[in-house]
């Protein structure tokens, strides 16, 4: 996984939105929020994907964490493919300890068994989305998906980030782009 620091110049805080051609599975239709991108590569979390079967609960239980009610209960996400047995919550910047990598204004990213206890005991930040996983890039490899015409990037919001209708927020982050799904193709263009 790539420095978790930020750049002037990069994708970080903003969304990556798969093109209609993605072809790798496991990114098909999805909408990752960029949580470092700079020379030394690239982080981000699938934003609109459940993790399966595991819920809230199973995963305090699976941790020791003896929370037998908790106040909140809210979904896994699938945060990526790359180490699913990592957990990460981003979240409003309500919310910050140490640990906290605040990634801009509004959205900061944590990794800490303390959040789940906050999330757990109703002291957790305003908005959140737990997931396990996340999407990795070497140095320079997404800058070749983009050229490849894998990926769109737009600007990311916080209603549109923290939305729990995740079958609708593949289209909804492209129409932050002023266009529709049907105008985009998967092919590369040359001029």
């Amino acid at each position: 996984m790539p420095r978790l620091t930020k750049s002037s110049e990069s994708l970080t805080g903003q969304l990556l939105i798969a093109m209609p051609g993605m072809e790798d599975p496991r990114f098909q239709r999805t909408v990752i929020y960029m949580c470092a991108h700079n020379e030394d590569g690239a982080m981000g979390l699938v934003v609109n994907r459940l993790f399966g079967s595991i819920t809230f609960e199973d995963l305090l239980e699976q941790l020791d964490m003896n929370i037998s009610q908790p106040a909140n209960n809210p979904p896994v996400h699938y945060g990526g493919p790359v180490e699913s047995g990592r957990g990460f919550v981003l979240h409003s910047t309500d919310y910050v300890r140490d640990g906290t990598l605040v990634v801009n204004d509004d959205v900061a990213l944590t990794a800490t068994i303390d959040i789940l206890r906050a999330i757990s005991e109703d002291r957790g930040p305003r908005r959140n989305l737990l997931l396990l996983g996340y999407a990795g890039w070497g140095p320079g490899q997404l800058d070749a998906e983009f050229q490849a015409n894998g990926w769109l990037n737009a600007p990311c919001d916080e209603k549109l980030l923290f939305d729990t209708d995740l079958d609708a927020k593949w289209e909804r982050a492209i129409g932050k782009l002023g266009v529709s799904v049907s105008m985009l193709s998967g092919e590369a263009g040359h001029a």
